[in-house]
């Protein structure tokens, strides 16, 4: 699972600034080999302290260690630098590197540069490689105090499984000393936290690091819509077989959930349809006509085929994934934001056209009347026969384009809010809680739905066209027009209000059901 390097990996924060200082390397040239640095040369420097790190441009007055590393930063700047021109590109890493023992992929050397350079001139200049290292540093060190289960400022392989072991992926204690092996300069089989920085400083995203800051959400998170890009999932994990117990416990918990927030869905669709500047529906109106014309019962009219339908679309997507990213040329375990956001719309497009005619029928089996169909079957028969295959597919072209701005906002809200607790109050894990996690799942949610609900508005109008008598079969543009133009562009946003409504409920219930089966499932220990 872990992309091993050779045990004696070189430093690349301490002991190399020290080699670079005391050696006088050459910014332009090679020098021949350097000399092993004094013994205290780590030690020297006074500790970096957290504030620093929470702080670090720099608002106040930098300590005495930030100033001594910032001189050691301008001097693997200088090294780094290969043709001397103030930034550093991906052709400067790879020679800068490699003088300095240090061997990296071109992908990864290209995420470095990627994540570092804010400019977008496809190099680094010197205050951008510090930002980067001061961003990665703090990263890191959530990482190691997450490892660090006893608190002793060392990681030993007993630590390592068992972190790896929470989060769902399993090795053995062979595979454990293995990793240790390959950060473990002094030969003790512990890690601290120079040997820890070292080895991951310059690498953009170790299997280790990049695990524990991945916080899976769309498969925790159920909110009745199915355009969310899928998790990532470890190697480990799909050898395992724990991937497709993820995926079931994802599955009870979405029918779970759909099944308490039936009866808000079914309004929501009700008002989708039916409402109007001269039929305003409301909350309460509209539960009482359900209730009346139906019974109780009636309130979860449509609920079983959506239920159904998350098993096989769930499984589409995530094969349709898994193959989308080996197609886009990554062998990665996890893809960069862009690449997800790629690969997760085309997979949610194969998924959605796979399974479309159940989302046909779950809408009109909400809209039904009592006896009007028998059930499932009955209604995808009376369906045939009366408009013919063409019926089952009502409404695509709007739900195709409204994955784009769904997955694209929720991943990127998901992410920005993730990133921006980790910068702003991550202290000692990168574990975000419960808490956090629910609020970045909501209100990334609640974004892709805002963002993609016009479309789905219309997607719905045009699968229910049928069924009302007398009414025109437009299409998706003409549909638009005329809801802008007789109802005004709040029209677009009918049924809004039980939508947003059920998205809280949705997500605490998929999110308790979902660690409940986990633990049921044997995916981790209670």
């Amino acid at each position: 699972m872990m992309h091993q390097q050779g045990s004696c990996m070189p430093p690349l924060f301490g002991d190399v600034f020290c080699q670079c200082l005391h050696a006088g390397v050459d910014p332009g040239g090679g020098g021949g080999p350097e000399p092993d640095p004094p013994p205290a040369a780590a030690s020297q420097q006074p500790p970096q302290t957290d504030d620093c790190l929470s702080d670090p441009d720099h608002s106040a007055a930098p300590c005495e260690a930030c100033r001594g590393q910032e001189h050691r930063l301008k001097v693997l700047f200088q090294v780094l630098d290969v043709n001397g021109d103030g930034g550093i590109c991906v052709n400067d890493l790879t020679i800068g590197l490699k003088k300095l023992g240090v061997h990296r992929t071109e992908h990864e050397l290209m995420k470095i540069v990627k994540a570092g350079d804010k400019d977008l001139d496809g190099q680094l200049d010197f205050e951008e490689f510090v930002h980067y290292l001061r961003d990665h540093e703090k990263k890191l060190r959530l990482v190691f105090k997450s490892l660090d289960k006893k608190n002793d400022g060392r990681i030993d392989s007993q630590e390592i499984m068992q972190s790896l072991r929470d989060l769902g992926v399993n090795i053995s204690e062979e595979q454990a000393d293995k990793i240790l092996k390959s950060m473990d300069k002094d030969g003790t089989m512990t890690i601290d936290w120079n040997e820890w920085r070292d080895y991951h400083l310059l690498h953009p995203a170790d299997n280790i690091p990049e695990i524990l800051l991945h916080w899976k959400h769309s498969t925790i998170f159920d909110v009745g819509e199915s355009m969310v890009v899928p998790d990532e999932f470890t190697a480990e994990e799909k050898k395992s077989g724990k991937l497709w117990r993820h995926l079931v416990a994802g599955g009870g918990a979405g029918a779970v959930s759909r099944t308490c927030t039936a009866p808000l869905d079914r309004l929501k669709v009700l008002m989708q349809v039916h409402a109007s500047k001269s039929n305003s529906m409301r909350i309460a109106g509209g539960f009482i006509q359900m209730i009346r014309e139906g019974g109780v019962r009636s309130l979860w009219r449509g609920n079983g085929i959506n239920v159904i339908k998350i098993a096989p679309e769930s499984a589409i997507k995530f094969m349709a994934y898994e193959q989308i990213k080996r197609l886009i040329g990554s062998d990665h375990e996890t893809l960069g934001m862009a690449e997800r956001f790629v690969s997760g719309s085309l997979a949610g497009a194969i998924a959605q056209s796979s399974i479309y005619p159940m989302e046909v029928l779950k809408t009109r089996l909400a809209l039904r009347r009592t006896g009007q169909y028998s059930g499932i079957v009955d209604c995808a028969k009376h369906i045939f026969q009366k408009e013919g295959v063409a019926a089952f597919y009502k409404g695509y072209i709007p739900n195709m384009l409204g994955i784009i701005p769904y997955a694209g906002i929720d991943l990127a809200v998901y992410e920005t809010l993730k990133n921006s607790w980790l910068q702003r109050f991550a202290t000692d894990s990168a574990d975000p809680g419960v808490f956090v996690l629910l609020a970045c799942g909501t209100t990334s949610s609640t974004c892709g739905q805002l963002a993609s609900y016009p479309l789905a508005l219309v997607r719905t109008r045009m699968q229910a066209q049928a069924t009302l008598e007398g009414g025109p079969q437009m299409s998706m543009t003409s549909l638009f027009r005329h809801i802008v133009r007789t109802e005004g562009p709040t029209g677009l946003y009918r049924g809004l209000a039980p939508n947003f409504m059920k998205v809280i409920p949705s997500v605490s219930i998929s999110y308790v059901v979902y660690e409940y089966l986990k633990v049921k499932l044997g995916v981790q220990s209670k």
